[in-house]
C-alpha cells in the first residue's frame, strides 16, 4: 500500500514538473521529458516495468546533465548566487543551472524507480 502511494505521489510530482514548464522558453522539450519520467511510476502501478526504458532515460538524462555541467560549475565558482530570486534569469547560466538541477532530481527519481523495479520483480 505504501509503495502504491509513493509511486502515485512521485508520478504526480513529475506531472507537476511538466505542468510548470508551460511558460518556459523551451517548454515543449521539458514537458515531454517530465512526462516520460512520470510514465515510469504510473506504469509500475500496473506492473508494466521496462527496465530498458528506465536505463535509456537514465543514460539520456546523464548525458544531458553532463552538457550542462560547465554552467553548474560556473554557478558554483561564482558562490552559488540565488537562482530563485526571480523567475526571470538575469544571468546567462541561471536557467541552465535550473535545468541541471531538474535533471539531477529526475536522475534521483529514476534510480529509485529502478530500485523499486528490481525489488518488485523479485517478489
Amino acid at each position: 500500500m505504501i509503495r502504491k502511494i509513493l509511486l502515485i505521489f512521485s508520478g504526480l510530482i513529475f506531472l507537476l514538473f511538466a505542468f510548470f514548464q508551460w511558460n518556459d522558453p523551451d517548454a515543449l522539450k521539458w514537458m515531454l521529458y517530465y512526462l516520460l519520467i512520470a510514465a515510469v511510476p504510473f506504469a509500475s502501478l500496473f506492473k508494466i516495468n521496462k527496465s530498458m526504458y528506465i536505463y535509456a532515460l537514465l543514460i539520456f538524462s546523464l548525458v544531458w546533465m553532463l552538457t550542462l555541467l560547465p554552467n553548474a560549475n560556473q554557478w558554483f565558482q561564482d558562490g552559488m548566487p540565488s537562482i530563485t530570486e526571480s523567475m526571470k534569469a538575469e544571468s546567462p547560466y541561471i536557467e541552465l543551472v535550473r535545468e541541471f538541477l531538474g535533471l539531477f532530481i529526475s536522475i534521483i527519481g529514476l534510480i529509485f524507480f529502478l530500485i523499486d523495479f528490481r525489488i518488485s520483480s523479485k517478489k
